[in-house]
């Protein structure tokens, strides 16, 4: 009984609503209103709480982001459907559709730039801070995104109002190609960045060797250009377009720690295992050589003076390398001269052969040289 009784009220509000199409109109156009309030309520009261509960913010912000927009997609949606049903004549029908489409491409168009707007000042300056690349080459890539949003954003607009498009293209078309050819070098090194920042060849504050040989800091690396200092605090600039496409030594990479090789010679017939010990005990000295890789020490060659050794160790970073080197070098001298180690020098013996000189003829003297130690 009670069914029936709903079933034909319902009837009668349908054909109520059937004689007058602009009560229909405002009747299921406040059902949408009504749905996006309580899609507004639910994402404020229900979602946000659960948002709150988790332990990380990417939710509360994605969340914040999205609750405009699904609101109002909501009460819009009711527009496109009162306007697809009851279809109202010219000139309201042609435009009224492509605007409410239009309105809900802007509105979900503004909560994208402003979420990419969020993540890149947060993102950009940790960036910049932890030295991986420079900020001028990051804030462009901010603005490059940017900008893509806004051509695909017009685009599409376009599109929802049935604008042909074709001719735009071909504009477009021969544009880009007259930009790219006068701009070509400007395009490869800005490719050439994008590259090294991708790739992670080498990041600020990386100690690296070019392929013509010069060796530096990395101390900016920029939209057309990467700096280096080298150890004479000269600053090199080199194109970006020409780093991506060399040889690159990264001294700093994959760990910070850096071998460096202290070439000595001694006497022969000194003490190997003595001298094996003192450099050991040198290298163990000195505060820059880290304990682990352990430092080591190798024979290298019969030289034709000397037994050649070569001290092996690690420092904590590149740029001591020179310095430790120097301080190495200093206390083996000393400890060498300290425990009677000789460092030898080359030396020549020249050694007189007098020979008989023939009947009737002067004598003679010849000389003969031979190398040794």
């Amino acid at each position: 009984m009670g069914t029936a009784w709903i079933l034909e009220a319902w009837e009668t509000i349908r054909a109520a609503l059937a004689r007058h199409p602009a009560a229909g109109a405002l009747v299921l156009l406040a059902a949408y209103l009504a749905a996006a309030k309580l899609a507004d309520l639910f994402l404020d009261r229900v979602l946000r709480r659960l948002a709150g509960l988790t332990p990380f913010r990417f939710d509360d912000r994605l969340l914040a982001f999205a609750h405009r927009p699904l609101v109002w997609t909501v009460a819009l949606l009711g527009g496109l459907h009162v306007a697809a049903r009851y279809a109202p004549g010219p000139p309201w029908g042609a435009v009224l559709l492509p605007l409410l489409k239009s309105a809900i491409l802007v509105v979900w168009w503004a909560a994208l730039v402003r979420a990419v707007t969020w993540a890149s000042d947060r993102r950009l300056p940790a960036a910049a801070a932890g030295g991986k690349v420079g900020v001028d080459f990051l804030y462009l890539v901010k603005n490059v995104v940017r900008v893509a949003l806004v051509v695909l954003g017009l685009l599409w607009l376009l599109a929802i109002w049935r604008v042909n498009l074709t001719p735009l293209f071909a504009s477009a078309g021969i544009v880009g190609i007259a930009v790219a050819l006068a701009a070509k070098e400007t395009l490869a090194n800005f490719f050439g960045g994008l590259s090294i920042f991708t790739d992670r060849i080498f990041q600020v504050g990386d100690y690296i060797i070019l392929e013509s040989g010069e060796r530096g800091e990395v101390m900016d690396i920029g939209v057309r250009s990467t700096r280096i200092k080298t150890r004479d605090d000269v600053q090199v600039t080199i194109p970006n377009a020409i780093l991506a496409g060399s040889k690159i030594i990264n001294e700093s990479a994959p760990v910070p720690r850096f071998r460096i090789r202290v070439p000595v010679g001694v006497a022969y017939g000194s003490d190997i295992e003595e001298v094996e010990r003192l450099l050991l005990q040198v290298a163990a000295a000195n505060e820059a050589v880290v304990a682990e890789p352990a430092p080591r020490v190798r024979l290298r060659a019969f030289g034709d003076s000397s037994l050649d050794f070569e001290l092996l160790c690690w420092v904590r970073e590149p740029a001591l390398r020179g310095l430790v080197v120097h301080q190495l070098l200093t206390a083996v001298y000393r400890t060498f001269a300290a425990h009677g180690v000789v460092i030898p020098f080359p030396q020549r013996d020249v050694h007189l052969v007098h020979e008989t000189s023939p009947p009737g003829g002067p004598s003679r003297t010849s000389g003969k040289t031979s190398s040794g130690s």
